[in-house]
């Protein structure tokens, strides 16, 4: 009767979803619609939109920044010009990073808007006022007094409309990645406007992603204390649009950023949206009223820069621009794998070899949990020990798997033996794998960053291949095949480990047990070499430390 009334229930929910889906669930068009007008509510109707730049003909590099009239930006880190066509930020090159190990192409991040990888950022003002002549990206300024920008030299850039409203932009920069934009309106009419600050980032076409598993490359934000992370293809599904007074905007990828802060305790409304070019922008939403002889001003802060720690987290700091240090993808494990990046830098400039500060630190983790390793090494070498009389009673009980059970359990508790013990290291070592990853992978104090011999790179993978006996035959295996010497160290080194282990007592176990270390090769082979690097010291200390306490329990190593 049970078993009915189970099916009979399984049955109406069934008929009751479909019946829903057919005639009642709202279409995906609707469902657009829905999202739209939840958008458009979030939205301040008092607020003017944004719009989008036009197409434009797509130029090169060269001729796109010879179109225009540009003024030029330098500092330590930094260089770019600004066109006087809509006052944007639009070329920007970082001097101290190229794009390969050893080249001279430095790494080119803006790029003007004529160009198929075109990637901006401008400010300005809108009103809801039609009648206004307004600024836009067709506006040629003009340029007042000094003509260079520096640290200690701004540029203030002028336009005057016909209504006697006099728009002024300075432009600030600081020694290392900071642009300070100071707006101003001058109203010499007898008449009272309100306006809306805004300012946006545009970038015509979503660049190669480089790991989408374990990093965040795409639209990014903090929001009343919320951390927005929004990919390319999410804000082609479906826009995102924020009403707050605090917070930070902007585009991220692997080891650059480009960012909006607005002022603080103004409230602003941030959308990421895409219309043909992907968009990061905010707005803020109360008017800011000029009557006649007055002026009114509003600041933005834009940070473009190279993802460097000591730089992100200055500038969070200084500024007062909440959880800006976000913009590094720490990840979940934010306070270890950040902590354990500043212990690697701490042993980095002891040694000045990233490769060194690895193995140093793999040495002190071995040290921390030396205790608990030697708990579990000896119930290890206690259970080899025991192998003899294991198989003696699994070939006793075989028939009854009970009592082979219950016998086990009986000679673990008699030796006083923990056999999941042999598991603590690997667990042990989990977090520590994962958080070097992550900052092998996210920093961009690893980024070409050599070791000894043919490691140029630990945040890459170990160039060398087995397939080509190492570079002694003349001929470059596929990537796919590229299984290099420290990759096959390690699987050699896990081996050895292995071997020193009890074997399991069941055939497949030993079949799948013995083909580990091939699989795990194989496998961390793409990995960046200084992962494998740690992995392999760590194999080896861990070897070092369970033979000792091996021969202290008179086992033999091999």
């Amino acid at each position: 009767m049970d078993s009915k009334n189970v099916i009979a229930a399984i049955s109406l929910s069934a008929a009751v979803i479909i019946l829903y889906s057919l005639f009642f669930a709202p279409t995906p068009e609707e469902v657009k619609k829905i999202n739209n007008e939840n958008i458009k509510k979030e939205q301040s109707s008092d607020t003017p939109l944004l719009e989008v730049n036009e197409n434009l003909p797509k130029l090169s590099r060269e001729d796109a920044l010879n179109e225009n009239k540009r003024f030029n930006f330098e500092n330590e880190n930094i260089k770019g010009s600004i066109s006087l066509i809509g006052g944007v930020i639009d070329d920007l090159i970082f001097k101290n990073y190229t794009e390969t190990l050893n080249g001279n192409d430095k790494i080119v991040l803006l790029n003007p808007r004529q160009m198929d990888k075109g990637y901006y950022v401008e400010t300005g003002w809108v009103s809801n006022n039609k009648n206004i002549e307004l600024p836009n990206s067709k506006t040629q300024w003009g340029v007042k007094g000094n003509s260079k920008l520096s640290p200690r030299n701004p540029v203030t850039l002028v336009w005057k409309n016909k209504q006697n409203l006099e728009f002024q932009k300075v432009f600030k920069i600081d020694d290392k990645f900071l642009f300070t934009v100071d707006q101003k309106i001058i109203n010499g009419s007898d008449k009272i406007f309100n306006f809306y600050p805004y300012g946006q980032i545009i970038r015509n076409k979503a660049p190669e992603i480089t790991n989408f598993y374990i990093l965040h490359e795409g639209l990014i934000g903090v929001f009343d204390e919320e951390l927005v992370e929004k990919d390319y293809d999410d804000i082609e599904e479906k826009q995102f649009t924020k009403n707050t007074n605090n917070g930070w905007l902007g585009i991220t990828d692997k080891y650059w950023i480009t960012t909006l802060i607005p002022q603080n305790n103004k409230e602003f409304r941030s959308d990421f949206d895409f219309k043909n070019k992907y968009r990061a922008s905010f707005i803020e939403t109360e008017p800011m009223e000029v009557s006649s002889n007055t002026s009114i001003s509003s600041k933005t802060n834009i940070i473009i820069a190279a993802k460097e720690v000591d730089v992100i987290d200055g500038y969070a700091d200084n500024l007062k621009i909440n959880k800006f240090d976000l913009a590094i993808d720490w990840g979940w494990f934010y306070f270890f794998t950040k902590n354990f990046f500043f212990a690697i830098d701490y042993f980095f400039k002891l040694t000045g070899n990233f490769g060194i500060a690895i193995i140093l630190i793999t040495a002190c983790i071995r040290i921390v949990f030396f205790p608990l390793a030697n708990y579990s090494f000896r119930s290890m070498a206690k259970m080899k020990v025991l192998q003899p009389e294991m198989t003696r009673l699994k070939e006793l009980h075989k028939d009854d798997k009970m009592k082979l059970q219950q016998a086990m359990m009986a000679l673990y508790k008699k030796e006083k033996v923990n056999p999941v013990s042999g598991c603590l290291p690997i667990f042990i070592q989990i977090p520590f794998f994962f958080a070097i990853y992550k900052v092998l992978f996210v920093t961009l104090e690893m980024r070409h960053q050599p070791f000894f011999g043919w490691i140029k790179d630990l945040s890459e993978r170990d160039p060398t291949s087995i397939f080509n006996l190492f570079g002694l035959i003349p001929w470059d295996p596929p990537s796919f095949l590229l299984i290099g010497i420290w990759p096959c160290l390690m699987g050699l080194t896990m081996w050895f480990q292995q071997k020193l282990n009890p074997t399991p007592p069941d055939p497949i176990q030993q079949k799948i047990f013995m083909f580990f270390p091939l699989f795990l090769t194989i496998i961390l082979a793409p990995f960046p070499s200084g992962l494998v690097i740690y992995w392999t010291v760590n194999n080896v200390l861990t070897m070092a430390q369970q033979i000792v306490i091996m021969k202290r329990t008179k086992v033999k190593t091999v």
